[in-house]
């Protein structure tokens, strides 16, 4: 989508953190249309359960175009129960190649409590380091945070709330706001 036609929506932080035998993901609840809260209560991460195998989803970036993600994703783990890899990867070769979905504007946290990806648009399924992922406009802030907190032996969700406060109050496009699910392998 062209800069001059994008309405200048922002305002999600997304973070995983992987410790202890669980995952955790968070996720703010603020959506912003420039320098305006459009929304304080967005809840942008999800657990599926295709094929009675758990998956926790944290999306940024355009609700509509996550969840025709998310959709696409859940299908992919139906077509190959509890291969959340091989899933992943196929929803990454649709996205880059298909005409409809490579306009798609998300990015995505996805775990399954054992294995963590982060997707893009760009057909990337990034295994990230250190055992904490994040997206959206606040999620360098948030990723620095836990990375630093990584060094205590705080809990997996102990570490996820506390880099997600430090988050909301730097970024203007974080908020208190959480939502957060905790798998465990």
């Amino acid at each position: 989508m062209a800069d001059d036609k994008f309405p200048g929506w922002h305002g999600t932080t997304i973070l995983a953190v992987r410790r202890g035998g669980e995952v955790v993901v968070a996720g703010d609840g603020q959506v912003s249309l420039g320098q305006t809260v459009i929304k304080g209560t967005a809840r942008k991460v999800r657990r599926l359960s295709p094929g009675g195998h758990d998956v926790v989803v944290g999306f940024a970036g355009s609700t509509a175009d996550a969840f025709t993600l998310l959709e696409r994703l859940e299908k992919k783990l139906e077509a190959a129960p509890g291969q959340l890899a091989r899933a992943c990867v196929d929803l990454a070769k649709d996205w880059r190649m298909d005409k409809y979905l490579r306009n798609l504007e998300a990015m995505l946290i996805v775990t399954d409590g054992d294995q963590l990806y982060v997707l893009t648009g760009a057909g990337d399924v990034l295994e990230p380091e250190h055992d904490v992922a994040a997206i959206g406009s606040g999620g360098n802030f948030a990723l620095a945070a836990a990375r630093g907190l990584m060094e205590t032996e705080m809990p997996a969700e102990d570490v996820a709330r506390k880099a997600m406060a430090i988050a909301a109050s730097i970024c203007v496009y974080t908020n208190g706001n959480l939502t957060v699910e905790t798998i465990r392998k």
